[in-house]
């Protein structure tokens, strides 16, 4: 018995530390596990998720010192006890996970080891027939060293832990379980390896023979039809799941439109996490903009994930002058990937490259990049983004009733970028970057001015500061308003007739067999037909009219 007790004492207390520390590591991610406990579906204590940090730091700190005054045998009546109403609760929780389903991983050993309930029960199980025999035997256990030395390993082991606990809350987790750890490519993590394990099925055939049931199972798939059998039904089961990829659920969205590849393919991309902004930590955003502005600076692109509904990520982008937009992920997604509310992180082609905090953001290094946009006006390019919302409020509303209210914005807003005009010329890329580069083509496109500021338009596209197509676009309307054939094909015009029919056309191109290598030139992906069609609907068949044509059209 002394000898059992001996090897169970050191067993025992080793187990613990290593189950707590591998959680404290991470004391977030365990509180994380608290929630779904506390959660109304599992043990309806709702009332306890607001303390389940606090709980978790607790918990973890506790469950390491149990092992250290387990093994150096301080306090032993209180450490037995603790031990013995400790496992009990586990083995409590890990029951009802097993028994209801509820919980599918228990949170055991954090992210480093995930167990299934029934697994996790009977290992719960285990040590608390150990921990009856530390009880029952615990006469035999002697404590190591002098009571002096006892107390001060025990009270510094308390201090590093708390130490520890503290620094992981206010950086990162030291060691990264997850699979989003640094060095992690995402596209890989996502994907299914060949020699990965097939499912296993087993196709249960209820059959009724000689007017009994049986039931024929094989994991093929095929009826076995036996003779003079009636076919009741069919059930399966697996008996091997399918292969779950490590990363399952991450995906980029926004207004329904999936972005996932787009990004997980670009060279340098800084990504803002904020899971949830009901409870993200405001004071971290101050550094998010510094740093984020600096990365667009040196030519990075910048996105942010939130689970957050499009209209709070706006606001809080607006509230706290972000550069940047938002997308939607799932927010068990977002919490797995950085503990951190808000956090920051870089990725190249969905490898995971720098990791940080709120906190520690500003330690995020760049390098300058190809497209680099050191004088970037930030200032003037939310003032641009709020044009570009205005510009839009009412304006596919055609001729409804805001109508006379868009072309007041209308005005407003071209008496604004005129201003801009005479101070800092066109507000290009390498002023604004994109895609409010295009704001002040949009305002003039708009507006009754063409004639007037094309010059300036057609200037800042040959300076790479806008796209080719946008020019060629407003060039088309300024031909167009001054009664000339336009060069691309972008510009289109209906006639209401006379006869009450209803005529679509393209406004007529010059030198038309050369139209589309013009578009090509110039930036379009589509050809003067595809366009057309795209303006009036996939049964649109493209004509180029004459100017004289359209006189007639406009008299009929």
């Amino acid at each position: 018995m002394k000898i059992l007790v001996g090897f169970l004492r050191i067993f025992v207390g080793i187990f613990f530390i290593i189950s707590g520390l591998v959680k404290l590591v991470d004391p977030v991610g365990f509180s994380f596990k608290l929630q779904d406990y506390f959660a109304p579906e599992v043990l309806n204590l709702e009332f306890l998720i607001p303390f389940s940090l606090g709980l978790s730091v607790f918990v973890l700190v506790f469950e390491v010192m149990l092992g250290i005054m387990l093994i150096l045998g301080y306090a032993k009546k209180f450490t037995l006890w603790s031990l013995l109403l400790m496992i009990v609760f586990f083995t409590f929780l890990t029951l009802y996970s097993a028994v209801t389903g509820a919980v599918t991983d228990c949170g055991c050993f954090g992210s480093a080891l995930q167990i299934d309930p029934i697994t996790s029960f009977w290992k719960d199980v285990v040590l608390l027939v150990m921990i009856l025999i530390l009880f029952f035997g615990r006469k035999y256990i002697q404590p190591f060293f002098a009571t002096s030395i006892r107390r001060i390993a025990v009270f510094v082991s308390l201090g590093l832990c708390l130490w520890l606990a503290y620094h992981v809350l206010i950086h990162l987790p030291i060691i990264d379980f997850r699979p989003y750890h640094i060095g992690a490519n995402i596209q890989e993590g996502m994907s299914v390896p060949e020699d990965a394990p097939p499912p296993i099925i087993e196709y249960q055939w209820k059959y009724e023979i000689d007017g009994k049931e049986r039931i024929i199972a094989n994991t093929t798939g095929q009826d076995p039809k036996p003779e003079g059998g009636t076919r009741l039904g069919v059930e399966t089961e697996f008996l091997r799941e399918p292969y779950e990829p490590p990363i399952h659920d991450f995906s980029i969205e926004r207004d329904d439109e999936d972005f996932t590849m787009q990004f997980l393919e670009e060279e340098h991309l800084i990504v803002v996490i904020a899971y949830n902004l009901d409870v993200t930590e405001e004071e971290g955003y101050e550094n998010i903009k510094n740093v984020t502005n600096e990365a667009l600076r040196k030519g990075y692109g910048v996105i942010g994930l939130s689970a957050s509904s499009t209209e709070e990520t706006e606001t809080l982008a607006k509230k706290y002058g972000l550069n940047f937009k938002f997308y939607y992920c799932d927010m068990t997604t977002l919490k797995t990937i950085v503990r951190s509310n808000p956090g920051i992180l870089e990725l190249q082609k969905g490898t995971i490259l720098q990791k940080f905090s709120w906190n520690d953001a500003m330690d995020m290094t760049f390098e300058t990049l190809e497209g680099a946009m050191p004088n970037l006006d930030f200032d003037l390019k939310q003032q641009l983004d709020s044009i570009a919302v205005l510009d839009q409020k009412f304006r596919n509303e055609s001729y409804g009733e805001h109508w006379k209210e868009q072309q007041q914005i209308d005005s407003t807003n071209l008496v604004w970028i005129e201003e801009v005009f005479k101070t800092k010329g066109y507000p290009g890329e390498s002023l604004v970057g994109s895609p409010a580069n295009r704001v002040a083509w949009l305002v003039v496109q708009h507006s009754d001015k063409i004639s007037e500021y094309f010059p300036i338009i057609k200037k800042a596209a040959e300076e790479g500061e806008l796209p080719l197509a946008y020019a060629a676009t407003m060039e088309d309307r300024y031909l167009m308003e001054k009664g000339e054939p336009q060069w691309y094909g972008t510009q289109g015009m209906t006639f209401n007739l006379n006869s009450g029919e209803v005529v679509d056309i393209i406004w007529p191109i010059k030198d038309l067999e050369e139209v589309n290598a013009r578009r090509q030139k110039a930036g379009f992906t589509t050809t003067v037909e595809e366009n057309a069609k795209q303006l009036y609907g996939p049964d649109f068949e493209f004509s180029n009219y004459t100017l004289e044509e359209v006189e007639l059209l406009k008299n009929k």
